[in-house]
């Protein structure tokens, strides 16, 4: 694991394109491996590509959507993770606890990948997901905060079989780090302030990424690849 720590108003990244870059130094050892790049839509996106461009690697989208209690829909009680072969996380102990029976995920889950469907239509027009299986995958958002999409989002792919699991990340609490590192093969994060706050704190420019950015990034990717 790559780390640097930083003091609380240390703005480490002009950016979401500067980060990529800063992260993708710390990523190079990859590029003989033909790695695929997921990126956490959509402020992962930018990041991502600067580390697919910088690896000559494959750009793809990881959506991940939570599934609510039965009546409470704010707690999660699991999560649908995006793929060739998608993968529902379920905290079975939480799930039994607030009611929701076989058919409620079941249902959940359908819905949830509808929307999935819906938005990887709108972001890669249909284009379908990579297949992970035996390979080298690096997951890529722009920090983290509590950890939970990411966590969903690590332990969903390892169920399709890649070659090797990596987490790339600019910058993310020490806690959250630690709890990673057991969910990937390798977890690359460039800082860890304390106390740690937010990440757009970290960021001079951490402006909202727009779909119609998210999408020409996705176009652009297609041309190192071809």
């Amino acid at each position: 694991m790559v780390k640097a720590q930083t003091s609380l108003t240390g703005r480490m990244f002009q950016d979401r394109r500067d980060a990529g870059r800063q992260l993708a130094a710390a990523l190079r050892g990859y590029s003989k491996d033909n790695p695929v790049i997921l990126a956490l839509p959509r402020g992962g996106v930018p990041v991502a590509f600067e580390v697919a461009k910088a690896l000559d690697a494959e750009l793809d989208l990881l959506f991940v959507r939570k599934i609510g209690a039965p009546g409470h829909d704010e707690l999660g009680i699991g999560a649908v993770v995006d793929g060739l072969h998608p993968q529902l996380v379920l905290n079975e102990d939480l799930a039994r606890r607030t009611g929701a029976s076989k058919d409620y995920v079941e249902a959940r889950m359908a819905r949830e990948l509808d929307e999935i469907e819906r938005r990887r239509d709108a972001y890669k027009k249909g284009n379908p997901p990579a297949d992970l299986g035996g390979r080298v995958v690096i997951v890529v958002d722009d920090g983290i905060a509590t950890g939970s999409t990411v966590k969903a989002a690590l332990l969903g792919i390892s169920r399709n079989g890649p070659a090797r699991l990596v987490l790339a990340v600019p910058v993310a609490p020490t806690e959250a780090i630690e709890e990673m590192n057991v969910l990937a093969d390798e977890v690359i994060c460039l800082a860890t302030p304390e106390p740690f706050q937010a990440v757009g704190l970290h960021y001079v420019d951490f402006s909202q990424t727009a779909d119609d950015e998210v999408v020409a990034l996705l176009e652009m990717a297609k041309t190192w690849r071809q």
